[in-house]
């Protein structure tokens, strides 16, 4: 859309009678049904009267076309000026003019980002010539009138009130400023000329006009481009689910060109690969000509993706595949074919440096693609303003009349491939019983160790691949953001001090060789993986007489994600305490789930290590249950010289432990025994234990005591039981065993012996995410069936 459009003679005499500013903001409430700031209205009236300077060049043809406001398509972004018409050749063109009422600058290491004063204080922003550049980038690459009538743009800045170039001309910004050249305040005479030199002729044929009504449709090189990337990338490659979901998101693409809007949520937690299935999407949607980026609320996942693409951290072409959440608040409704929002539980509600902007992210990126693909681990919530539940995004669905789909992701690379330490982790942050509260059958590095130094040095050892990274509790102020020669966070009694993630890697501080001695916090390592993570777990989370307390309060005051929490406490205590516990045990499970191959441990209070290095090394031995085990058994234990089996008792065990992981089954004696209540009728056989997890909660809820029948003979078709197989591990306990509904297929062979050909454990849960487990004919045959559920006895 544009909103304003001229030739050049009427634009000057607009500016001369001083009411160019007032003929754009009608347009912009005419239009847009919107007003702008009074500053933005200034900035029209201050900027535009420049422009109108050097078009008095009589060299510039009075019939130019001017253009002012024009809205990208798929973008939030404007383009300020467009000057349309013919170069010397006669080929149509049109040349981009970024306008800037800067006056200085500071440049950085950081690829195409500098430094300026906005809104008050000093920035970090991108570029001009970087800004002026992706815009025709992105116009030539999705819009299919400029590449089939081969219309030439032209992206250059012109910061007319900045006197001293050197920042903005600096030599690290050259791979911009040569595509998109910058003009300062002394340059106006180069402007006038640059601007010549490509428009030498008038327009026409109403270039812009014809510019703004093309196809939205990416261009075949970008396709080629990224699917190009994609080829030998091991980075990006899919196996198992990760391919039924791929497959599924294309038939609903296209589904949603033919009729109603789509919605896929893909639930997943740590290591599952939705990333690597985001980008795979990405590739292939482009391919098949719809418009498509990736999206993300944080800004690093985008900038490590891009980079592991293109095996560069310049920026490219394909920058403008990559965008944040906030960016599609004047999105014009199905502008793309599909979004794919990856750690989608991070969405807000509203976007901007204010949080003032926008109606809901999820409903704007809802209502600008035909497809939405939202990938979410509910557990990695980690600040007060995270909206992105599936409750959520299945609520603006349905307000929207979009059609929902959901899959599930299971655990792949991420901890060794294990869901093992993922429900270790949950229990030893007490996030979630899973029974889970050892490591034994767990092959994974993880280690607490005694001081930060040692953890500094354990990590900068297994760095030789350079994906071993330190990370901490944002439980420090960053001080070096302003002095870079100041420590962040210092452990004085250890002798240690370190700094946060570097500023002049940002969003790339995961991939930057040289930060493996910095330390990285929540917002720059979530959505990614390492081979070893190093974390430190702050004062926000401490250990008293074994129970987690946690506190809101002890983190930074920088820290956004936890922004108002003080005011919480005083106002609403228990609210405060529960979303503080939340979010801080979440942010350290999802530092602890970074690492492929080991975490390392070291918390800052002495009985909080003390407490973690008990629960990580020392593994529970003994396979009788703790007293504490029993608070929930709602029939008191008996003393030995009491116990009759199964006539006035029956045994309890643990529930790994009645799986028995594949050993011969637990002896009596090894046991305590339960008071047998006077309604139930015992047998040889039945024995008790506590089933947790939420997989079966519509019969069993977690926490449940039942009886089951061990070694159950005769059809086990549509009961409950207790399997164990070596190909099982249990999303809730983590172990190679489950509690599930039983279904089987069997067939006939030509003697008249029946066989499986395939066996179903079925969930049966009121929440989403469980999936059946199905085992084929070929490893069918080695389950185990430990026992059979005849009755629960409560909580």
């Amino acid at each position: 859309m544009i909103v304003y459009t001229a030739k050049k003679k009427t634009f000057i005499e607009d500016v001369r009678l001083n009411r160019i500013h007032e003929k754009i903001l009608l347009e912009f409430r005419r239009r847009l049904s919107r007003s702008v700031a009074a500053k933005e209205v200034d900035s029209w009236r201050h900027s535009l009267q420049f422009m109108s300077n050097l078009m008095l060049d009589q060299a510039i043809p009075d019939d130019a076309g001017v253009s002012l406001e024009y809205h990208i398509p798929l973008t939030s972004k404007r383009i300020d000026f467009i000057l349309s018409g013919a170069n010397a050749q006669r080929e149509e063109t049109a040349v981009i003019v970024e306008l800037k009422q800067w006056q200085q600058a500071e440049p950085l290491q950081k690829d195409g980002i500098i430094r300026t004063t906005l809104g008050g204080g000093w920035r970090e922003t991108s570029h001009p010539s970087y800004q002026a550049w992706t815009y025709a980038s992105l116009i030539e690459d999705y819009n299919e009138t400029v590449r089939a009538e081969s219309i030439r743009l032209v992206p250059c800045a012109y910061l007319h009130n900045m006197d001293d170039g050197s920042a903005v001309n600096d030599p690290v910004y050259a791979p911009h400023t040569s595509r998109a050249p910058v003009f300062i305040s002394r340059d106006a005479e180069r402007l006038a000329d640059f601007l010549k030199q490509h428009v030498r002729y008038g327009d026409e044929r109403d270039l812009l006009y014809r510019i703004e009504n093309g196809r939205i449709r990416p261009s075949r090189s970008l396709a080629d481009a990224v699917l190009t990337m994609l080829q030998g990338n091991d980075a990006f490659v899919m196996i198992d689910d990760q391919k039924v979901a791929f497959e599924t998101a294309l038939e609903l693409a296209h589904r949603a060109q033919q009729g109603k809007r789509q919605v896929l949520i893909v639930e997943g937690g740590p290591g599952t690969g939705k990333s690597v299935l985001a980008i795979n999407l990405l590739a292939r949607l482009t391919d098949r000509d719809m418009a498509t980026q990736y999206v993300s609320r944080n800004a690093a996942p985008r900038a490590v993706y891009e980079a592991q693409l293109t095996g560069s951290f310049k920026k490219s072409r394909i920058s403008n595949m990559f965008r944040g959440s906030g960016s599609f608040m004047d999105a014009a409704p199905d502008s793309f074919g599909a979004l794919l929002v990856d750690e989608a539980h991070r969405l807000n509600e509203k976007s901007g440096l204010y949080g003032n902007q926008g109606e809901h992210q999820i409903k704007e990126i809802m209502q600008a693609a035909r497809l939405s693909v939202f990938f979410v681990d509910e557990a990695q919530r980690v600040t007060l303003k995270d909206v992105g539940s599936r409750a959520e995004i299945r609520r603006w669905a349905e307000r929207l009349g979009a059609e929902v789909t959901e899959l599930g992701l299971a655990s792949q690379f991420r901890c060794g491939g294990s869901d093992g330490y993922l429900a270790f982790v949950d229990q030893l942050l007490q996030i979630r019983d899973t029974a889970n509260d050892d490591l034994e059958s767990v092959d994974y590095d993880i280690q607490v160790v005694d001081s930060p130094q040692a953890l500094r040095q354990a990590i900068v050892s297994r760095n030789a691949n350079n994906r071993a990274r330190m990370v901490a509790g944002y439980c420090w102020d960053w001080k070096s953001k302003k002095d870079a020669s100041a420590m962040d966070i210092e452990l004085p009694e250890h002798d240690f001090a370190a700094q946060w993630n570097l500023t002049r890697d940002g969003s790339l501080w995961a991939l930057a060789e040289h930060s493996v001695e910095q330390i990285g916090c929540i917002h720059t390592i979530q959505g990614l993986e390492l081979d070893y993570v190093g974390v430190i777990i702050g004062p926000d989370l401490i250990v008293r007489d074994g129970e987690i307390q946690t506190d809101g309060r002890k983190r930074s005051s920088m820290d956004r994600s936890v922004r108002g929490i003080r005011k919480l406490y005083k106002e609403d205590p228990e609210t405060a305490k529960r979303e503080a516990d939340e979010i801080i045990k979440n942010t350290y499970r999802t530092l602890m789930t970074r690492g492929m191959k080991g975490c390392f441990v070291f918390c800052t209070d002495p009985e909080t290590n003390a407490w973690f290095r008990e629960q990580i090394q020392t593994p529970s031995a003994n396979p009788v249950m703790r007293a504490a085990d029993y608070e929930a058994l709602p029939y008191p234990l008996l003393d030995p010289e009491e116990v009759v089996p199964f006539e006035n008792a029956l045994p309890v065990y643990d529930l790994a432990v009645a799986a028995g992981e594949f050993s011969d089954p637990q002896a009596v004696e090894d046991c305590d025994w339960m008071q047998l209540p006077d309604w139930l009728k015992a047998e040889p056989g039945h024995f008790v234990t506590r089933v947790v997890g939420e997989s079966m909660n519509q019969r069993i809820p977690s926490g449940t005591w039942c009886v089951f029948r061990a070694n159950p003979a005769g059809t086990r078709e549509g009961k409950i039981v207790l399997v164990s197989h070596r190909d099982i591990q249990d999303a809730d306990t983590g172990g190679r065993y489950t509690v599930k509904r039983y279904h089987s297929e069997k067939s006939e062979d030509d003697e008249g012996q029946w066989y499986h050909t395939r066996i179903v454990l079925k969930p049966e849960s009121r929440l989403f995410g469980y999936r059946n487990i199905e085992l084929t004919e070929d490893v069918a045959e080695e389950l185990r069936i430990v026992g059979e559920l005849v009755t629960t006895l409560g909580q």
